[in-house]
């Protein structure tokens, strides 16, 4: 959309019929959040609607070495700015599919059980996606949440970070977009980036993270476990296709 005075705005409709109640004010609540931590670049919202949101324009850019290092440290400062608990004060989607916000004290691990994987594992059975023994992995995996360690307060986290929800732009920096940002696990956000053919400079991002706070003890093992949750919501979402993914995670995690 370009405005009378020259200026352009990216604008996202949804694609057929009406968007789900709140789907545009939660995607605005969270660029927000995010944007209110004054470390990793975030789009401004300009409209919010219930059928529309208007950002402003970033233009595209390498994705260089030296961007992936200060995205590091970017990603770093705003997880470090932390959230008031588990989840958020909005209403929650992941994609298409809505996603249980309800603020929670935690600990981490049982909340990121019942409130991150159980709900798209039930649909991925219920819709065939998963069987009835890639659901019993799944749910041993669950068991066992509480054993894989890493347990953390809730850092501030962008909740659906996979390598196409970054914008490298022009600036020379990498913006965040398109969140499902709440509070959660840094380590999920991290995990995310190593999906689906991974983020462009990857181990740079993930040293330059570590040199301003460097992550806790085993938690490359638990990258299925933070990745297991995009994939069940994929699952969910896209039908079988992801299955073998999704069926893959837990089986890292349970040494398989």
């Amino acid at each position: 959309m370009t405005l009378d005075d020259g200026t352009s705005l990216f604008t996202k409709t949804w694609p057929s019929g009406s968007a789900p109640e709140h789907f545009f004010a939660t995607e605005a609540a969270g660029l927000e959040w995010l944007r209110e931590a004054g470390t990793a670049p975030v789009p401004e919202v300009v409209v919010s609607l219930p059928e529309m949101l208007a950002l402003e324009w970033i233009d595209a850019g390498p994705a260089s070495p030296q961007a992936a290092e200060r995205f590091g440290r970017d990603l770093a400062g705003m997880h470090r700015k932390g959230a008031e608990a588990f989840g958020a004060g909005w209403t929650g989607f992941i994609g298409p599919l809505s996603q249980d916000n309800t603020p929670s004290a935690g600990p981490w691990g049982p909340w990121f059980a019942e409130r991150r994987l159980r709900p798209y594992l039930r649909i991925s059975v219920d819709t065939d996606a998963l069987s009835a023994a890639d659901a019993a992995v799944v749910e041993r995996v669950i068991s066992k949440i509480e054993t894989f360690g890493g347990e953390e307060p809730p850092a501030r986290i962008h909740g659906d970070l996979w390598p196409g929800n970054v914008l490298w732009a022009a600036d020379g920096r990498a913006w965040l977009v398109d969140p499902a940002a709440h509070g959660g696990h840094r380590e999920t956000d991290l995990a995310q980036l190593a999906l689906f053919g991974g983020a462009p400079h990857l181990e740079t991002i993930f040293s330059a993270y570590q040199e301003l706070w460097p992550l806790a003890d085993g938690w490359r093992e638990r990258v299925p476990l933070h990745q297991l949750h995009l994939l069940l919501v994929h699952t969910a979402a896209f039908g079988g296709a992801y299955r073998a993914s999704a069926r893959a995670a837990a089986d890292a995690m349970l040494g398989s």
